[in-house]
């Protein structure tokens, strides 16, 4: 490619209390009743609670969808589609929660609009125009789905497809640090540990005039805005996870990362994640293990195996960004700094490191490799690209 493009969201609010002005920006689409999109765990925070006393307040006709559910799937999807239509004409969706409940309202909002199965959206650049208003209230700092063009389900054997277009992107995304206050460290390390992934996977992919991909494809390569953001991303996640996890009160934590993690979803909905995702998508048809916890203990093994493909300036960029001093870095020291810094980073978090403490079978390795190196969406922005040798020889690493 000659050329790069680089595509934003249409509107981002950010701040300590900015839930407030949600009944403000509905107003702005003139909408006449409201579908939210949460789940229970969302609900028992009083984080719902707090939304619908704000709809009730001024006025705002809605109705409430609360049984999401981690990784969902094609009829869970299907299930919220139906419920919406059972109501009056819903003409604005709200998004409560973490990326699955995002996801999720993004597909609701996408069926409401042109209706069908969410099958028939599978793949990239498949929706024929907007969908209906969509505002995302993200409760998490991970998925960066608030701002993304990215819709992933499970279908009918546990395979995550996605839906990949930038009609997806939400008409508004609505970041309030202090709805992420009440996340578990667990869910707090998860999450973020892939965020710090799509900034990373973003920030190294390969770039955007290297790339050979189809006109219009929405995954396109790094570019400089994109390098921009992620670099950015690196620096806030790397340096402000283990305090979220630790220490999950602290609002500064909290918002740093809420932060980090839009900025992230920013750079890779242009540049694409790359290997560590795909071997994730591929490991969850064998184990039904959080994502973000199989994107982190991927990321160190992935980065090495990339790292003699990534630009040297970028390696040092990376090691900067997580805290090293530049001028005593060498490309070479440099990798090993990020490597052991990311391993350092998901001990402290009490993340696992190694495929065999989440239940991976040794003899599933190949059938992983294989299925990893057929998702060409996500391989085809990694900046080595691998063989199914390389890949086995990764996973055993990791393993």
């Amino acid at each position: 490619m000659r050329s790069w493009e680089h595509f934003f969201s249409k509107r981002v609010v950010y701040g300590n209390g900015a839930i407030a002005k949600l009944p403000y920006l509905i107003d702005q689409f003139g909408a006449n009743f409201v579908l939210i999109v949460t789940d229970q765990g969302i609900k028992e925070t009083g984080a719902l609670e707090k939304i619908t006393k704000l709809l009730q307040g001024n006025r705002v006709s809605y109705v409430t969808f609360d049984d999401a559910k981690p990784e969902p799937n094609v009829e869970l999807a299907l299930e919220c589609y139906r419920f919406a239509q059972s109501q009056q004409e819903v003409d604005l969706v709200i998004g409560l929660g973490g990326g699955s409940s995002i996801d999720l309202a993004k597909v609701v909002a996408l069926l409401l609009s042109f209706h069908g199965h969410p099958s028939d959206y599978f793949g990239e650049n498949l929706i024929p125009g907007p969908i209906t208003p969509l505002i995302a209230v993200p409760t998490t700092a991970g998925s960066g789905s608030e701002v993304t063009t990215v819709a992933v389900l499970t279908d009918d054997e546990n395979v995550k497809m996605s839906i990949s277009d930038h009609f997806l992107r939400p008409s508004v995304a609505l970041l309030d640090p202090e709805l992420t206050l009440s996340l578990p460290p667990y869910v707090t390390a998860c999450s973020g540990i892939d965020a710090l992934c799509h900034a990373i996977e973003a920030y190294t992919a390969k770039s955007s005039t290297e790339m050979e991909i189809k006109e219009g494809a929405v995954f396109r390569g790094a570019n400089p805005i994109s390098d921009m953001i992620a670099l950015e991303a690196i620096k806030l996640l790397s340096n402000h996870l283990t305090l979220a996890v630790l220490q999950g009160d602290n609002l500064e934590g909290r918002s740093k990362m809420l932060l980090g993690s839009m900025y992230a979803g920013m750079a890779f909905s242009n540049a694409g994640t790359a290997a560590a995702h795909a071997l994730a998508y591929a490991i969850n048809t064998e184990v039904e293990r959080p994502h973000g916890e199989m994107t982190g203990i991927l990321l160190p093994y992935v980065f090495r195996f990339n790292a003699k493909a990534i630009p040297q300036d970028k390696i040092l960029k990376i090691a900067e960004a997580m805290g090293s001093d530049k001028t005593i870095l060498n490309q070479h020291i440099a990798t090993d700094v990020i490597v052991k810094a990311l391993f350092d980073l998901l001990k402290r978090i009490n993340l696992p490191s190694k495929l065999s403490a989440i239940g991976v079978g040794q003899s599933s390795i190949p059938d992983i490799a294989e299925k990893s190196k057929g998702i060409d969406r996500l391989m085809r922005n990694n900046p080595r690209t691998p063989s199914l040798k390389s890949l086995i020889n990764l996973l055993k690493k990791a393993y």
